[in-house]
């Protein structure tokens, strides 16, 4: 033992300096995790009575959020496009959270017959809708199109949840106080909405799309806040973070093999989907929101989006001409 006791102490002393390095190293890689893992949602409220509906909630935060929803005693809308996942995530939700009231519906954001079909079947079949969590996107995809002609980003990230939101505002001011949560980006700090070639077609990139639909999202809330004023509907914005989750999908996929090792490292310290979704629960539950409305939001807390979030002008402008590209009076 007095043998193995000295040998450490010449291996520490001959390679101190290494060690203090590694040793300072672990802690900064610590630090940094604890950093990105961001401020956690402390509201105990509870919902039973409250029905609460989430798009693209059969995986990653809005998974997250669906059970943290059914956990405090919601009726809980999982809206998704792919039914075989959905299905299997409500199973899911009940069984961690005791809760059996989920269930699931279709939504392709991609078809607006799909969203006017699903806002149809929520109007007639549920009595009234407290929270709308407008959380599926798609991210850095190829230049795709909807179903009805949209740059995919565009379509489903912005145009589809406008056209959903506005469909199902009747019930939401029914069940008022309630609550429109948008899941938007840090992204759109470096977006512009291009109203002259909306659709991105003179010179797409996935990056630049994605940014516009990020941005289009906080314009969307500011200006529904605002045609939202005393109905007892608020609206909320956020961004989430930098989350593990499959979103970022085809952004890798045009990766050479070099970054995708390093981006496969990068990704062990960012969020996970449950600290992903505080935010969004922070949201849609937190006591002390009740009376804000048209703000954005990060790590749990207001912040300050982008100068071009701010336009009143350009959210009205987006707003006529996403009720035009969308068929609404």
């Amino acid at each position: 033992m007095q043998n193995y006791a000295e040998a450490v102490k010449d291996f520490t002393e001959r390679h101190a300096t290494c060690l203090t390095v590694v040793f300072v190293a672990g802690v900064g890689v610590l630090a940094f995790r604890r950093w990105m893992a961001g401020a956690v949602c402390r509201s105990k409220a509870r919902l039973e009575g409250k029905t609460v509906l989430i798009t693209g909630a059969n995986t990653g935060i809005g998974k997250e959020t669906a059970l943290d929803m059914a956990q405090r005693g919601a009726r809980v809308i999982l809206a998704c496009r792919d039914m075989t996942k959905a299905r299997i995530a409500a199973d899911e939700i009940r069984q961690k959270s005791g809760n059996g009231n989920v269930v699931v519906k279709k939504l392709d954001l991609a078809s607006l017959q799909s969203v006017r079909d699903l806002a149809k079947d929520v109007e007639k079949n549920e009595e009234r809708l407290d929270i709308l969590i407008n959380n599926a996107g798609i991210m850095m995809c190829p230049k795709w199109k909807t179903e009805d002609g949209f740059e995919m980003q565009f379509g489903v990230n912005h145009l589809g949840h406008f056209l959903l939101t506005n469909c199902l505002l009747d019930l939401l001011k029914k069940s008022a106080p309630s609550r429109i949560v948008i899941v938007s980006s840090l992204a759109h700090e470096r977006g512009q909405i291009h109203f002259d070639d909306i659709n991105v077609d003179k010179d797409y990139t996935p990056q630049k799309s994605y940014r516009q639909s990020k941005l289009a999202n906080v314009l969307f809330g500011n200006e529904l806040a605002t045609r939202l004023n005393g109905s007892g509907v608020t609206v909320y914005s956020l961004h989430p973070g930098v989350i593990r989750t499959e979103l970022g999908r085809h952004l890798f996929n045009s990766f050479p093999m070099w970054k995708i090792m390093l981006a496969k490292v990068f990704m062990k310290l960012v969020k996970n989907p449950w600290e992903g979704a505080q935010t969004t629960i922070y949201c849609a539950v937190d006591e002390s929101l009740a009376n804000s409305s048209g703000l954005y939001y990060s790590d749990c807390a207001p912040k300050k989006p982008a100068p071009q979030a701010l336009n009143d002008a350009a959210a009205k402008k987006l707003w006529d001409l996403s009720a035009s590209m969308v068929g609404l009076s």
